[in-house]
C-alpha cells in the first residue's frame, strides 16, 4: 500500500504497528529470503529471478517492456552511469571492479570490459564500491567519480578513464563516516555542474541530526571536492536529517528527488530543497511538519519498497525496489509526486539501480547476489527497458 501526504495520521500509525516487525531492507538481519517467497520449487517454473517464471498473464497498462539484456553474470552491480556515445560504466560493490559495458545488439548482450579496480575498497555488509558519476566535461577531462567505502571512512574519489583503462584514484572528499549498514553512496552531477553525494547515518541515527557530520546527509561539492558555492551552511551539507539515501534524480525542471530507506514502517520519496531537514530519527514517514521537518512526498511500507536507485524520464520518476522486487513509476507534476504504479513485481528479484541511457531507454540492475536475494543462473543482470 502506498501512502500520499494526505493520508490520515491515524491510518499511518496503524500500518506502522502492523509492519513494525518487518524490518527494513538495509538491516542485515531483517531481509533474509522468506519462506513465503515464491520460489522455483514452489512454482515448478524456473528461477524466481527468471523474467519468464512469474510474469502475469495481463500486464498493467503502460508497463515498460524488457527489450534487451545488456549484461549477465555480474556480482552485485551498484553504480551505473553513461559515457558519451552510450557506453555504460558500472561498479560492482563487493569485487571493487569497474566495468565498461557496450549497448546490446539485438539478442546479444553488450561486450563487458574490466577497466580496473579501486584498491582501497573494503566490502562488508552494505559497504563496498558504490556510486559512480561521469564528469559533465568528460570529453575534455576524462574524469569519473566514485563513492568508496574504505577501512577508515567513506569517500569520494575520481580517476581518469583513458580508453578502457582506469587510472589511479584521487580522493577529493574524505571523512564520511562508514558503517556495516547505511552507507548511502549515490552520486549525481546536477544541472549546476556540482556533484551531489548521498550518505547514510551508518546505523548511528544521532549523526543525521549533527550538521557538522557528513553522515545522514546530501552533500553538494564542486568537481574538486570543495563545499559548493551557495550551500546553506557554508559547508558541504545541502540537506540533512536523512537515514539512508541510495537514489538521487533531477527532473526536467532541475528539482532534486531522493529515495530513502525507512526503518520499520515507511520508506520515502523526498523532494530535496536547499537546507531542509527531513527529520530522521525524530520522524519516520509523515508527521514532522509541526516540528519543523519536511514531510516526504510519498511513503511505502518497507516490504513494498526498500528503495534504491532513482531516475527521471518522460514525466515520471522510476524507483528500483530491493525488498519490494519491483520497479515503481511515479508521476511528477511540478513539485508534486503522485500515482505510483508498480511494474515487474517479483519477475526479476531485487532491483538496485535504474538509469536513463542516452537513447532514452532505462537500464535496470538486479541485486540478487548481494547476500539477501535468490540469484538465478544469469544473475546479476542489467536489463534494458523501453519506458
Amino acid at each position: 500500500m502506498i501512502f500520499r501526504r494526505t493520508a490520515p495520521a491515524a491510518a499511518l500509525l496503524a500500518l506502522g504497528l502492523v509492519v513494525a516487525a518487518c524490518g527494513a531492507d538495509d538491516d542485515p538481519e531483517a531481509d533474509r529470503p522468506s519462506p513465503t517467497r515464491t520460489s522455483a520449487t514452489a512454482t515448478g517454473s524456473g528461477s524466481p529471478s527468471d523474467p519468464s517464471s512469474e510474469r502475469p498473464s495481463v500486464r498493467p497498462d503502460g508497463a515498460p517492456d524488457v527489450v534487451a539484456t545488456a549484461a549477465t553474470g555480474l556480482d552485485t552491480p551498484w553504480g551505473l552511469d553513461f559515457l558519451p556515445g552510450g557506453r555504460a560504466i558500472v561498479t560492482e560493490r563487493d569485487t571493487a571492479r569497474v566495468l565498461l559495458i557496450d549497448p546490446p545488439r539485438g539478442d546479444a548482450p553488450g561486450a563487458v570490459v574490466e577497466a580496473g579496480t579501486i584498491p582501497e575498497v573494503v566490502a562488508e555488509g552494505e559497504a563496498g564500491l558504490l556510486g559512480v558519476a561521469v564528469s559533465p566535461d568528460f570529453a575534455d577531462d576524462r574524469l569519473v567519480y566514485f563513492y568508496v567505502c574504505t577501512a577508515d571512512d567513506n569517500r569520494v574519489v575520481r580517476a581518469t578513464l583513458d580508453g578502457d583503462e582506469l587510472g589511479a584514484p584521487e580522493p577529493i572528499l574524505t571523512g564520511i563516516p562508514n558503517g556495516f549498514i547505511h552507507d548511502g553512496g549515490r552520486l549525481a552531477f546536477g544541472p549546476d555542474g556540482m556533484l551531489y553525494v548521498s550518505t547514510g547515518e551508518t546505523g548511528e541515527s544521532s549523526l543525521a541530526r549533527d550538521r557538522s557530520s557528513y553522515a545522514g546527509k546530501i552533500l553538494r561539492i564542486t568537481p574538486d571536492g570543495d563545499a559548493a558555492p551557495g550551500n546553506p551552511f557554508g559547508t558541504e551539507v545541502w540537506s540533512w536529517g536523512h537515514r539512508n539515501i541510495e537514489g538521487l534524480a533531477f527532473d526536467d525542471a532541475d528539482r532534486l528527488w531522493a529515495s530513502e530507506f525507512g526503518q520499520d514502517a515507511f520508506d520515502e520519496l523526498n523532494l530535496i530543497r536547499k537546507g531542509d531537514d527531513y527529520g530522521w530519527p525524530d520522524v519516520e514517514g509523515e508527521g514532522g511538519t509541526q516540528q519543523g521537518y519536511v514531510d516526504p512526498q510519498l511513503t511505502w511500507s518497507v516490504d513494498e519498497a526498500s528503495p534504491a536507485g532513482l531516475a527521471y524520464a518522460g514525466g515520471y520518476l522510476w524507483m528500483a525496489a530491493l525488498r519490494g522486487e519491483r520497479l515503481w513509476r511515479i508521476t511528477v507534476d511540478g513539485a508534486n509526486a503522485s500515482e505510483p504504479t508498480a511494474f515487474l513485481t517479483g519477475e526479476l528479484g531485487r532491483l538496485r539501480t535504474v538509469e536513463v541511457a542516452p537513447d532514452g531507454t532505462l537500464w535496470l540492475t538486479t541485486s540478487n547476489n548481494d547476500g539477501r536475494g535468490v540469484p538465478g543462473p544469469d544473475d546479476d543482470r542489467i536489463l534494458v527497458l523501453d519506458p
